[in-house]
């Protein structure tokens, strides 16, 4: 079946049906679901070099991570590119990945956009000062960003408000008792991290608290590094008697260093980790279930697919910025500090509960875009 053919078919004009299969974001989406459908249905596929003539495009968005940090086995990472390829794969485009050394990545973007191989780009895990923002708007590339920066320019990002979450689930820790909180963390170098230790620190803060030396740790986010810091941390004559992880992974550590050490996870020590709703490590399966900030990743990738293909067609960046709200599920590995008499509960605060947009602490503190 042929472009006109499939037209025909739908009773749409050809200009219509090449437009929804192109992600131009003029179709409407009921419009755009009836053309895909059809399109798989009939097993209609655009000739890629008519593509190109017709649409001036390459038909191929990418993602670069660098080599060092080996991100394909990174499973958060994987989550999130799953959703982008899925959404992706709907507009007959492709999706490439592309491992690229750290000296030659602003390069290798170079090379990309002036060989017009590459119509836009996904950046993922973004510094606070992350050179490729300003780079890809030199360029003038379309790209859309997991996360946000301090970079001073008009972007397109998806993120989930992180600092929010984290004061969040540190004010219903410190309602159920804890004063002595520890944070396991990613790399300080990135804004997610940056933003979760700012919401963890603004919460102690207003009950005029702050955390207790060696309370905060940073480390990549892996089971592994998750043990070794809550050994560190739960081995000490005087422990935390709460941990918020980073990631469920930091937290499957936690467990683990706790087990080790005969501390049973909710009553000597209580966590709450957030939970990018990995699929073969869900929070309602540990032992006991795992309390968590919740936001899946791969609906985040998906996201910023349809963002991505909006930009691509022109759709101004300052008109693409999302900030996801995390859910707080609250599950048996959090409960009230144990006293010599048994549990006891804190002094209970507005700040436990969810904030609205309002609130200037849920807000992007970052300079104006």
């Amino acid at each position: 079946m042929n472009l006109r053919e499939l037209a025909a078919h739908l009773g749409l004009s050809q200009t219509t049906v090449s437009r929804a299969l192109n992600g131009y974001p003029d179709v409407a989406e009921a419009t755009r679901r009836q053309v895909m459908d059809a399109a798989r249905q009939f097993n209609y596929r655009p000739n890629p070099a008519a593509r190109r003539l017709a649409t001036g495009r390459a038909g191929t968005v990418a993602i670069l991570f660098p080599v060092e940090r080996n991100l394909l086995v990174d499973p958060h990472f994987f989550e999130l590119l799953a959703g982008l390829a899925d959404m992706i794969a709907r507009t007959e485009m492709e999706l490439s990945l592309r491992a690229t050394p750290p000296d030659q990545e602003l390069d290798n973007y170079r090379r990309l956009v002036n060989a017009g191989r590459v119509d836009g780009f996904v950046l993922s895990s973004p510094t606070l000062q992350d050179p490729r923002i300003p780079e890809l708007a030199a360029l003038g590339a379309p790209f859309v960003v997991h996360g946000r920066t301090e970079v001073a320019l008009p972007y397109a990002y998806l993120d989930i408000d992180n600092e929010d979450a984290f004061a969040r689930a540190t004010a219903l820790l410190l309602d159920l008792g804890h004063v002595d909180i520890a944070l396991l963390n990613g790399d300080p170098a990135l804004g997610f991290a940056v933003d979760r230790e700012r919401g963890f620190r603004a919460a102690l803060a207003e009950r005029g608290l702050a955390p207790f030396e060696g309370r905060v740790r940073n480390a990549p986010m892996t089971e592994e590094t998750g043990y070794r810091s809550a050994r560190a941390l739960l081995e000490r004559p005087e422990r935390p008697t709460a941990i918020l992880a980073s990631s469920v992974l930091l937290a499957l550590g936690v467990y683990r260093a706790a087990r080790d050490l005969g501390l049973a996870i909710g009553r000597d020590v209580s966590v709450i980790a957030h939970d990018d709703a990995l699929p073969y490590l869900k929070a309602e399966t540990f032992d006991p279930p795992l309390a968590t900030t919740l936001s899946p990743i791969r609906h985040a990738g998906y996201r910023l697919g349809e963002m991505l293909i909006d930009r691509i067609a022109g759709v101004d960046p300052q008109n693409l910025q999302e900030i996801l709200t995390c859910d707080l599920v609250f599950r048996a590995s959090v409960a009230p500090l144990r006293g010599e008499d048994g549990p006891r509960r804190g002094p209970t605060s507005a700040a436990s509960r969810s904030r609205t947009k309002d609130d200037p602490r849920s807000s992007d503190r970052r300079p104006a875009r």
